[in-house]
Formats: C-alpha cells, sequence, structure tokens
C-alpha cells in the first residue's frame, strides 16, 4: 500500500481484487473532499456499483440512492441519484484530468455534482475545467482497472467499502 501522508484526507476503497488507495485534494476542492468524507463515513458507498464504465476512458460510480447492490439496486437508475445532501457547487482548478484522478460526475449544470464520482483510466484532458478534481489514486490502480466494462455493466463490479484512512485501525 501506499504511503499514507495525511489519513483524514485519504480514501481506502475496497475492490474486488484489492484496495485502492486515494489522496483527496482538500486544498483544491474542499467541499467535494469533505462530502466524499461524510459519505464514507456515513457507509453510504459500500455495495454501491459502477454504473458506467467505459474503456480507455473512466469508471463512474457513487449513486447512493439508486446503485446500492445490497439496497434497493435500480440498474435502470443507476447513475441518476445523488445523496441526502445538497449539491455541491463547481471547485473548478488547473488540475488535469489525468490516468487516476478522481473527477466529480454532475448534470450539465456545472454546480450539480453530489455523490457520484469517476476514476480516469487514461489522461482525460478534454474534461479539464468542466469537472472538479479532487483526488487521485496513489495505489491500486491496477485494481481500477479490472472494473467490469458497460453502460450499465451486465455484472457490475461495486465498492465493496469505502473508509477514510483515519477512522481504519
Amino acid at each position: 500500500m501506499a504511503q499514507i501522508k495525511d489519513p483524514e484526507n485519504t480514501i481506502i476503497l475496497t475492490l474486488k481484487d484489492g484496495e485502492v488507495v486515494i489522496e483527496l485534494l482538500s486544498e483544491v476542492a474542499p467541499k467535494h473532499t469533505e462530502r466524499m468524507k461524510q459519505l464514507a463515513r456515513d457507509k453510504a458507498y459500500d455495495n454501491v456499483a459502477f454504473h458506467r464504465v467505459i474503456q480507455g476512458f473512466m469508471a463512474q460510480t457513487g449513486d447512493v440512492e439508486n446503485a446500492n447492490m445490497e439496497n434497493n439496486y435500480n440498474p435502470r437508475r443507476a447513475g441518476t441519484g445523488g445523496s441526502k445532501y445538497p449539491d455541491l457547487p463547481a471547485e473548478f482548478s488547473k488540475l488535469p484530468h489525468d490516468r487516476g484522478t478522481l473527477g466529480a460526475a454532475r448534470s450539465q449544470n456545472p454546480n450539480s455534482a453530489n455523490s457520484q464520482f469517476f476514476i480516469n483510466f487514461a489522461d482525460n484532458h478534454f474534461l479539464n475545467g468542466q469537472y472538479t478534481v479532487y483526488g487521485r489514486v496513489i495505489s491500486g490502480m491496477e485494481h481500477v482497472d479490472k472494473i467490469a466494462r458497460g453502460e450499465p455493466p451486465a455484472n457490475p463490479d461495486r465498492m465493496i467499502t469505502v473508509r477514510v484512512a483515519a477512522d481504519v485501525q
């Protein structure tokens, strides 16, 4: 596992193939960082499907309302919901959408990000300045690369657990 410098701003995402360690960029996108930590602490991300996974592009997840595979999973609605918390304002920066970065998924409204996010499989610089970058994978990208593809995948993978590193003993 990667060296964790700031456990309070590090997420440990457990997938079927292993752990993915994500460094959150609180200085760049403080509201998005806080939301991810809140949902992790609520255990809202546990068992949520990767509902949109496009080869060479990205893996999207985080619909805590419609994509929990253990609680009222609805593949037709997965990707349309958020969380019980209000939408977030965009926190655009100069950080590029490089391979392994975390981006906030949203509707056409730039200020509509809520709980959904995506992990870039490749450098997707055409997204720069349009979607908030608020984290980066620092270890375990090989596990992200193994997530089942599809829109939606026939047999979607899920986030088994999502935890703030500071809370893991």
